[in-house]
């Protein structure tokens, strides 16, 4: 065989294999197609229960012209009247007679609401009532037969679920996206720093305008209301959050009822467990919600928990992560019985709590005092640390009943690898509480070095747990 013959039998060989691969590739992508869901349905069925928002309100200080010299105010339009500002979100029907649920950040500070159905029909809506804690507004216009949606079952939304997002964003009507859900459970505290609404993470592409409207699953049914994304540019960047229509619906019945949203108050200040927390608290893994602080005359306080209880259950549920416990509390009516279940120094024990009604804020952050010294080593140096007795009225403001401050660190101590700082305010060491420099010298000199050991300070007002290796 000549070597031209044997180059085009290689190139024939090759060929084949091109169009074998070819051929599998196609195949692959149209099996692929196959098992895709067909949202065309879907969205014909829905959409038409997807209402626009447009919002319009007064702004007064818009055209502010005190600051202006008079020759100039006319020039640049000022003394005009108030400017007129107008933003757009999303909404949808829940009744038949005119129920319309939102985000409460879409018609916040509101003068005027038009909501505007796919078929162009437009109605004037009134506010019956708003929930700021879960970002709800409740809306109602006056119509009859109108086209609705129903909310899917709580808790059967499950991480991969194909879900579809229907809504106005960058005024653009009726636009539908798709994807999956990411995540669920997910922690984003409030402007407050309260958080009582699980999101539900998706990647479904939402921007500014699908505020308020629904997330579905591939029956037609709400699992969600779209509310935040999170963005550097100010449009989507892969990751969504609804609420969950668990939540909503619990508010809407709430708004319905009494015009307010009632949740319930457990009364601690909590944090997260890492590893070596754990260890020092004797769990065998990280999990649970750890309790820094109880609120003063709280439900909390009067069913005897204590700061350095692990909350690891609560009627029922079982907290995980730190963020799950006001989740599962927020849900529960304020008065009810629960039971939780805690470790406390080690041992597993059961408290019976009558929750209270969530304040509108709690405050329990008070400043701190930071010297900023350097370290000087003396008679009360413990574990690296130069302590003083904190006086009566720091103590008065953080609301505990002594305490010790440091005053300086010295490098390289336990101290330092521990995290702490020079003005943080000791009140525990290990499971003993502290009050003095006599009660934590006497805790430090019988404790077992070699051994990772819990300790719990005050920092700018915020009590927080940590650990001290002691070795």
């Amino acid at each position: 065989m000549h070597l031209t013959d044997i180059s085009m039998h290689k190139k024939t060989k090759r060929f084949s294999s091109i169009i074998l691969f070819s051929t599998s590739l196609m195949f692959c992508a149209s099996t692929s197609a196959l098992e895709l869901p067909d949202f065309t349905d879907l969205i014909n069925a829905t959409s038409p229960a997807v209402v626009k928002i447009n919002v319009r309100s007064v702004n007064s200080r818009a055209n502010d012209s005190s600051e202006i010299p008079e020759a100039y105010r006319d020039f640049f339009g000022f003394d005009r009247g108030p400017a007129l500002q107008s933003s757009v979100g999303s909404g949808f029907i829940i009744s038949a007679d005119g129920y319309v649920l939102t985000n409460n950040h879409v018609i916040d500070g509101a003068d005027e609401i038009l909501i505007r159905l796919n078929n162009r029909q437009e109605y004037m809506a009134e506010v019956l009532g708003t929930d700021e804690q879960s970002d709800l507004a409740l809306l109602k216009i006056d119509g009859a037969d109108l086209p609705t949606v129903t909310f899917a079952q709580p808790e059967t939304l499950e991480v991969g679920d194909w879900v579809l997002a229907i809504g106005s964003p960058f005024d653009l009507d009726y636009s539908a996206s798709v994807g999956i859900v990411s995540a669920i459970g997910r922690n984003l505290p409030n402007n407050s720093g309260q958080n009582y609404v699980p999101f539900i993470q998706t990647d479904v592409a939402i921007n500014p305008g699908n505020s308020g409207g629904p997330l579905f699953n591939l029956k037609g049914e709400v699992v969600g209301v779209n509310s935040q994304i999170y963005t550097r540019s100010g449009g989507f960047m892969g990751l969504s959050f609804a609420i969950p229509s668990a939540v909503a619906q619990d508010v809407i019945e709430q708004l319905l009822d009494g015009g307010e949203v009632l949740r319930g108050w457990l009364g601690v200040v909590i944090q997260d467990i890492d590893q070596d927390l754990a260890t020092s608290f004797g769990l065998d893994r990280p999990h649970g919600a750890l309790i820094n602080q109880v609120v003063d005359q709280s439900p909390a306080q009067r069913s005897g928990f204590l700061a350095g209880d692990i909350v690891i259950e609560f009627d029922d549920h079982q907290i995980e992560y730190s963020h799950d416990l006001p989740h599962v509390v927020g849900l529960i009516d304020p008065g009810s019985m629960v039971q939780a279940v805690i470790y406390r120094e080690g041992a597993r024990e059961t408290i019976d709590v009558e929750l209270g009604t969530l304040p509108s804020q709690v405050s329990v952050r008070t400043p701190a005092k930071d010297s900023g010294k350097s370290f000087r080593p003396s008679s009360n140096a413990i574990f690296g640390m130069e302590l003083s007795d904190i006086d009566e009225v720091i103590a008065r403001e953080l609301g505990i009943s002594g305490g010790v401050l440091i005053e300086s660190i010295q490098p390289g101590s336990p101290a330092a690898d521990a995290g702490l700082l020079a003005g943080d305010i000791l009140v525990q060491l290990g499971f003993s509480e502290v009050a003095n420099i006599d009660e934590i010298s006497a805790v430090a000199a019988n404790m077992r070095t070699g051994k990772v050991q819990p300790i719990r300070f005050y920092r700018d007002g915020a009590p927080i747990f940590r650990t001290i290796d002691i070795d």
